[in-house]
């Protein structure tokens, strides 16, 4: 089910795609708790994210001038259509969370949480990972809704934050994920045409020689791919 989030849009709008990814996803519930899976229909209907707990969890986080950036799926379609997404994707740091204490935590590791605001199911990246720190400070805008403004990353940082994912993803062997962020990566630079060699450039600290020659080979690769798809769009 395709979908996209318009400016302007009310954060309401964002409960609706998650809702929607939960019920109608083709992998439904495959990301979710043990607890999730074997829930029936009906015990599921019951903990879909609510408008009221999506926009409570921006309006906590502005009101309490918590330092964060909207990364994930949510932000995707702030620059593309793409898919729905069971979550909300956040960047933060570990004592920035610790001022939302209503968010609780079911999974953590170094640089990953996964937890829940009530009816809605939130990730966070931690910028004790430097990467993440680096997108932070340098790939932020504010994309506003109809309630607030939201501060959200660029398509550069989509961009930056998806290369960075692939190797690890190649080596846990998650095809249909790297697929998906191929495809990101792939129409964010067609969309909004990101100067994706500084981005490399900045990639070179924190992934080994092996990964980046990888990571320079896929996007000679959807280089080529874009080529082709303007050359024929224009023929």
């Amino acid at each position: 089910m395709n979908t996209t989030l318009a400016p302007g849009a009310s954060l309401r709008r964002v409960a609706e795609i998650v809702r929607n990814a939960v019920l109608f996803g083709p992998d439904v519930w495959e990301g979710g708790s043990q607890s999730e899976k074997s829930m029936n229909p009906n015990q599921r209907q019951n903990i879909l994210p609510t408008d009221h707990d999506v926009v409570e969890l921006f309006t906590l986080l502005g009101e309490r001038r918590i330092p964060y950036l909207l990364v994930g799926g949510i932000a995707m379609l702030r620059y593309v259509e793409g898919r729905n997404t069971e979550d909300i994707d956040l960047l933060m740091s570990l004592p920035s969370l610790r001022q939302l204490p209503e968010i609780s935590i079911e999974q953590q590791n170094e640089f990953f949480i996964r937890g829940r605001f009530r009816s809605v199911r939130v990730d966070v990246l931690l910028t004790s990972n430097a990467l993440f720190a680096e997108a932070q400070q340098s790939f932020g805008t504010r994309h506003r809704f109809a309630e607030l403004e939201v501060p959200t990353a660029t398509a550069e940082g989509l961009v930056l934050l998806k290369l960075y994912a692939l190797p690890s993803l190649y080596r846990q062997g998650l095809f249909d994920r790297v697929t998906i962020y191929e495809g990101d990566i792939a129409s964010l630079m067609q969309r909004h045409r990101p100067a994706v060699e500084p981005l490399l450039q900045r990639l070179q600290t924190h992934l080994e020689t092996g990964d980046m020659n990888e990571l320079r080979g896929i996007v000679r690769d959807i280089e080529a791919r874009i080529a082709r798809f303007e050359q024929h769009k224009k023929g």
